[in-house]
């Protein structure tokens, strides 16, 4: 049998029966496997400090909820993306900064942890080039980036700190206003960057570091576009003509997004008008604050969360109609993907990374060319690292 072709059967096997019957060819898995595969915003992080729990180990979703691990990136062709040290927003005060200081430093030590623990399989990346070449080494990519930049309280030397952590990324805000930005849910407290987050903003470009919209409310996504000396990337994102939310932006935030270079990863969460991610992200703020709940808040958690209705997802039709409409309003330069994994993310028809090549597929079907589809999966989000770093270097 001629080496290529048994390669293939060898590929034929080794492609999920799921993935099978949801419409992948083999070509579709060959040109999958071929490309760069990264993904922006991935929740992982957040399990790493759970006793018992490991990241080299496969998982079943509907026994733990968890939906990327080594097993599945490797199922799914996953090569890698940002990891992110998350924190939730609490109190703008000096002690509450200290604590979500520290727990964002021990998130990032457990996200270093784990790749050192799987440095046969994984390892950390810090500029563009890291991922083409350990693409090549065959080791699955971690980037690291901050989702909320609050554990950095008014003290914008500590976004050193976190750079020579390995931080390439980072957002000023989550759900609520903070100390930079206003949030895309909340209140509005500063019309948009308050001051600091303008210099935060400047910190960012100085570093080298991608500023991240995501989170943040439509305001305050342009005013970093126009303060920028780099292009945004929105890393789980979506567009309000698939459905109008707050997480969502009009199709004229998009071009703006476009016209500076930015780039606008596509969400599966927002994309629907039954979602419960409202109740849900309650829940999961005071869920990472576990160990500091009395024992009533606890019981309150667990009562609340029970109460809280499942979140409704998207289908993958649902998820490939925003991907599209963005490469139409945006042009393809400008869009990737950034699921959400274990942030609430995942599709009815697929609950974890183990499907990502229908995605693929789809947009083979779609029209979209091989160049097309690596710029989607990992190109542009390379081109905003390239950039990022020649703005550092050129200050």
């Amino acid at each position: 049998m001629r080496p290529a072709l048994f390669a293939l059967l060898a590929l034929a096997l080794a492609i999920p029966a799921s993935a099978a019957q949801d419409g992948v060819t083999m070509a579709d898995r060959l040109l999958h496997d071929r490309l760069l595969t990264l993904d922006t915003h991935l929740d992982t992080p957040s399990r790493f400090e759970r006793p018992g729990w490991r990241f080299d180990r496969w998982h079943d979703y509907d026994q733990d909820g968890s939906q990327v691990d080594l097993p599945r990136m490797e199922q799914g062709g996953l090569d890698g993306g940002f990891f992110v040290i998350y924190t939730a927003q609490g109190p703008t005060t000096p002690e509450a900064y200290a604590s979500v200081r520290d727990q964002a430093l021990l998130r990032a030590m457990a996200i270093q942890r784990v790749v050192a623990e799987n440095e046969d399989k994984l390892a950390l990346a810090t500029t563009a080039a890291d991922a083409e070449r350990l693409h090549r080494q065959g080791k699955r990519i971690v980037y690291q980036s901050i989702e909320n930049s609050y554990p950095l309280g008014t003290d914008l030397s500590l976004l050193t700190t976190f750079h020579k952590l390995g931080v390439r990324m980072a957002s000023p805000v989550h759900n609520g206003p903070n100390q930079f930005s206003d949030s895309a849910r909340g209140d509005v407290k500063h019309r948009g960057l308050s001051p600091l987050g303008r210099r935060w903003v400047a910190e960012m470009n100085r570093l080298g570091m991608v500023i991240d919209g995501s989170h943040a409310s439509d305001t305050a996504i342009s005013q970093m576009i126009d303060l920028s000396r780099t292009p945004l990337v929105l890393s789980h994102h979506g567009p309000d003509a698939i459905f109008d939310h707050p997480r969502n932006i009009p199709d004229a935030l998009m071009r703006k997004l476009a016209r500076s270079g930015g780039v606008m990863q596509m969400n599966t969460l927002f994309l629907r008008t039954t979602t419960s991610a409202d109740c849900r992200d309650g829940i999961e703020d005071r869920q990472e604050r576990w160990e500091v709940l009395s024992a009533s808040e606890r019981a309150r958690l667990v009562a609340d969360r029970a109460a809280c209705p499942p979140l409704e997802l998207a289908n993958l039709d649902l998820f490939m109609r925003a991907l599209l409409h963005a490469v139409r309003v945006m042009g393809v330069d400008h869009v990737g993907i950034g699921a959400d994994w274990d942030g609430g993310g995942g599709l009815t028809d697929m609950k974890d990374i183990g499907g990502l090549p229908t995605i693929t597929a789809r947009m083979r079907q779609a029209g979209l060319s091989e160049a097309d589809i690596a710029k989607i999966w990992s190109g542009n989000t390379l081109r905003l690292l390239q950039a990022a770093e020649r703005g550092a270097a050129t200050r």
